[in-house]
């Protein structure tokens, strides 16, 4: 199919010349070490920005405004932000898609974002109260979000197809250690909530710097870029679901993620309710769940880099993304079924082992359903609805299975059965093998 063939897609490249062409070509030349480099930088800078402020930061900033209502506090600032990065993700993708800059089309929204969340976390140190605080969150929402739709778009555009998992488990080795160093710096500043937003805005700027000069990020030419029809503009985040494989894939993302959130919302709960850390291992929960989030992210970073290259190298994506979900499903039973603490350091290396690898393939096999090469960032950003959304639906499912319809028990088998079905529903993509 070429680009010509898709309906409301780019011109057709033979009227915009080879310019066009050469900005929503399929690649095919291997990228190098340091263009893979400066990408995964990127990553692990969004993700201490994201993950420093809400891991303890914002935690610690709602209790300095009013301890009594640290909980409420937190909760519509967080809660603002997720609705904020629903939005920004495939809008600012959007617009990456249709910049006409002599720098490229990711590059600077890479750049723009980076320093809109820069500026928002300097100024978060200094909000006078919790409606600044709020205002600022979003804000930094919105600057990372059209920073990774960027980035996240960058992959597609310069990496080949039989070299994609491998990029794609590398980014998400730098998100994973993103969020590290963020837990990191939020530990450092030991309460100084103030100093570590500077210290999470230096991160996210200095993660940005590599990739900023060796992007190779191909100019859209002005005259390939579709006139503006809002209409059409609007209903462009509905119509990719138009698309089957695409659709089946947003589904069974959804689906995976919703089970792995239900896994992990209320780890600190379960290891003090059900598991009795402090009383049968001499253990804080806190501390627990520190421990079990390390194990989980140190396999995610080894399955991530192994599991795309295995996928790269067979070039198969659908058996390994189906493995790889089926064995998220089993961490979330041996927690079920083996409440203790040698459970849980069991289920969450299992679990980190399952989740790594799917992040890596079934990023690869995503970009391998995009509807149109000219949409690439936006039709992303729509995929990473499916990514933020479960922190909405998660909540709301795990609540009634914990107080309600049988604890621990029922909400972990309810996360597996929830993440077997994504595994089974990706049988239901046909353009990939």
């Amino acid at each position: 199919m070429s680009l010509s063939d898709i309906p409301g897609a780019v011109p057709d490249p033979a009227l915009v010349g080879a310019r066009s062409a050469t900005a929503f070509a399929e690649p095919t030349v291997r990228v190098r070490p340091l263009w893979t480099t400066g990408v995964v930088l990127v990553n692990v800078g969004i993700n201490a920005a994201f993950f420093g402020p809400i891991q303890v930061l914002l935690g610690q900033q709602a209790e300095h405004f009013d301890p009594g209502q640290k909980e409420a506090i937190l909760a519509l600032v967080t809660g603002a932000g997720a609705a904020v990065s629903l939005v920004a993700n495939p809008l600012f993708g959007a617009f990456s898609d249709r910049t006409t800059s002599r720098f490229g089309r990711r590059v600077p929204w890479v750049l723009i974002g980076a320093l809109l969340g820069a500026a928002a976390l300097i100024a978060l140190a200094g909000a006078p109260n919790v409606a600044f605080m709020t205002l600022l969150w979003c804000l930094v929402q919105a600057g990372c979000n059209g920073a990774y739709a960027a980035i996240t778009a960058a992959i597609p555009d310069r990496v080949p197809v039989p070299q994609r998992a491998t990029v794609g488990g590398l980014a998400a080795m730098g998100q994973t250690v993103g969020i590290l160093i963020g837990a990191v710096i939020a530990a450092v500043v030991s309460g100084n909530f103030a100093l570590g937003y500077l210290v999470c805005a230096a991160a996210l700027v200095a993660g940005v710097v590599m990739y900023l000069f060796r992007s190779d990020d191909a100019p859209l030419p002005a005259e390939a870029r579709p006139q503006l029809n809002w209409a059409d503009f609007l209903l462009g985040f509905i119509r990719p679901l138009g698309h089957s494989d695409f659709a089946w894939a947003w589904i069974t993302r959804l689906l995976v993620n919703v089970g792995n959130h239900m896994v992990t919302l209320y780890l600190l709960f379960f290891l003090a309710d059900a598991v009795h850390l402090k009383e049968t291992a001499g253990l804080e929960p806190a501390f627990g769940v520190l421990v079990l989030t390390g194990l989980y992210a140190v396999f995610v970073i080894i399955t991530s880099i192994i599991g795309g290259r295995l996928s790269d190298r067979t070039g198969k994506r659908k058996p390994l993304v189906i493995a790889s979900s089926a064995i998220i499903a089993l961490a979330s039973l041996i927690l079920a079924f083996a409440p203790t603490w040698t459970g849980g350091i069991i289920g969450a290396s299992v679990l980190g082992i399952g989740f790594g690898a799917y992040l890596a393939v079934d990023f690869a096999l995503i970009t391998q359903v995009l509807p149109s090469a000219g949409d690439r960032a936006k039709d992303l950003g729509v995929i990473n609805i499916a990514n933020s959304l479960p922190q909405v639906i998660a909540p709301a499912l795990a609540w009634p299975f914990v107080t309600l319809w049988g604890g621990y028990v029922s909400l972990y088998v309810a996360a597996a059965v929830i993440g077997l079905l994504g595994a089974v529903f990706v049988v239901k993509i046909k353009g990939v093998d």
